[in-house]
């Protein structure tokens, strides 16, 4: 049971960054939480399917609905993306709307992300410390996942949160020992490839893949999947795909 986990063969190429995001964010910085604001892109999509304001209520109250959750995924308002300064909540920039990644115009991350995948652009989380601590659980990987990204690059992670990437089909690697986006001098505006990842497939779990940018910065990314288990369920999608594939071969 097998499945091609990276489209474009053994690279990723020209992954975009979504967001750099800093030390501690947490599950709940990126599931959708709190009230649905009218001028949010869950509130004109609530709008322009007839709902009244009044009645938009919060997330939480329509978590059964993927098209408002995905929306308010990285929305919370207490979110920094660095490559957006001067921004708080779910901004951040679209380098699809300028030739230069400089004039990349602030962007809600829902629009961006809609942009990116039209365009078959794949895109990476750039993250600090204990990415992913905290208790909203399902819905932090659920929402990372339909927003496009392929992949999170973290300092470290909380055990849950990565087992959950993984069980959605997003890889979650580690900078080298010691390093980080800062340390490394990466800005998020560069473009990356990611490759070796699927060495996956002949059904070993390799050490580390090979990232590069635009900017000339190349590191070996170690890769959190961690048992074999979580390799099954990676190089086939996700849980739910390793599931269905597991009935049906039976």
């Amino acid at each position: 049971m097998s499945a091609l986990i990276a489209p474009a063969g053994e690279m990723w190429s020209v992954v975009t960054v979504l967001a750099k995001l800093g030390d501690s964010v947490t599950t709940d910085h990126i599931s959708p939480a709190g009230a649905i604001k009218a001028d949010t892109p869950a509130g004109k999509y609530l709008t322009e399917h007839g709902v009244e304001r009044r009645d938009f209520n919060s997330y939480g109250s329509r978590r059964g609905n993927h098209e408002v959750m995905i929306r308010g995924t990285f929305a919370n308002i207490r979110l920094r993306n660095q490559i957006a300064p001067g921004t708080e909540g779910g901004f951040t920039r679209d380098f699809t709307q300028a030739a230069d990644a400089a004039d990349a115009p602030v962007s809600y991350i829902y629009d961006a992300s809609q942009n990116y995948q039209a365009q078959g652009i794949p895109l990476v989380i750039l993250a600090g410390k204990e990415y992913g601590s905290g208790s909203s659980r399902d819905w932090a990987a659920k929402g990372t996942a339909l927003l496009g990204v392929k992949a999170v690059i973290a300092e470290s992670y909380e055990r849950i949160h990565r087992s959950n990437l993984i069980g959605m089909g997003v890889l979650p690697l580690q900078y080298p020992e010691g390093a980080s986006a800062l340390s490394l001098g990466l800005t998020g505006e560069e473009t990356f490839d990611i490759t070796g990842v699927t060495a996956l497939n002949d059904g070993g779990i390799p050490d580390t893949v090979k990232v590069t940018t635009d900017s000339g910065v190349e590191f070996d990314a170690k890769v959190r999947i961690d048992t074999p288990g979580e390799a099954d369920y990676y190089r086939n999608g996700g849980i739910l795909q390793y599931v269905l594939r597991s009935l049906i071969s039976e």
